[in-house]
């Protein structure tokens, strides 16, 4: 929506990923991001921290779930999303407001750690989704390439070979130059 504020966020999660389900079979994770500032100190000539953030952040359907299958707590993440406050009364009727993090984005830091991408595939209540980056639903008028093509059709990664194979069936090595800058394989135009 626009209007809402938006913002990046890296931390690490102070618990394990929460996974539940809405009564109409909805995923959705929760989890906390604390992120602390680290500053100099001159006069010491020392790093020092500051005071930590503790952000509750919701992410929702698939996404939720890949979250909880991927993610433990500890784990420095990368989170974007748009800031949410929301006002409740406890039992007592003290009335509270805590602001939130509705994830649009979430993935693991590789400042510190190593992670293996495994694409998930399948439809969704919530557009096409398969292994393929871009990819549209078939209902759209769209070519595809033959590597969208084969990542739909569940076949092998195109991505782990460090070959590509040209239109002629072919192997390259090398990188194929721009429409228009020339023909054949070569170096790129930029």
């Amino acid at each position: 929506m626009p209007g809402e504020p938006t913002l990046p966020l890296i931390g690490n999660l102070s618990s394990e990923v929460e996974l539940t389900f809405t009564p109409s079979g909805v995923a959705v994770a929760h989890f906390t991001v604390a992120s602390t500032p680290r500053y100099f100190d001159r006069t010491s000539n020392q790093w020092r921290d500051g005071d930590p953030l503790f952000l509750r952040c919701n992410l929702w359907r698939d996404a939720a779930e890949n979250a909880a299958e991927s993610l433990v707590k500890g784990a420095r993440v990368l989170v974007w999303g748009r800031l949410k406050q929301r006002s409740y009364e406890t039992r007592d009727g003290d009335k509270r407001t805590v602001y939130e993090l509705e994830v649009d984005e979430l993935g693991p830091s590789l400042r510190f750690a190593r992670a293996k991408v495994t694409r998930t595939t399948g439809e969704t209540g919530n557009g096409p989704r398969s292994g393929g980056f871009g990819q549209r639903d078939s209902t759209t008028s769209t070519t595809r390439s033959s590597t969208e093509t084969a990542m739909a059709s569940g076949a092998a990664d195109p991505w782990a070979s460090d070959s590509t194979t040209r239109s002629d069936g072919r192997e390259s090595w090398e990188t194929p130059v721009l429409a228009g800058a020339g023909a054949g394989f070569g170096e790129p135009p930029f």
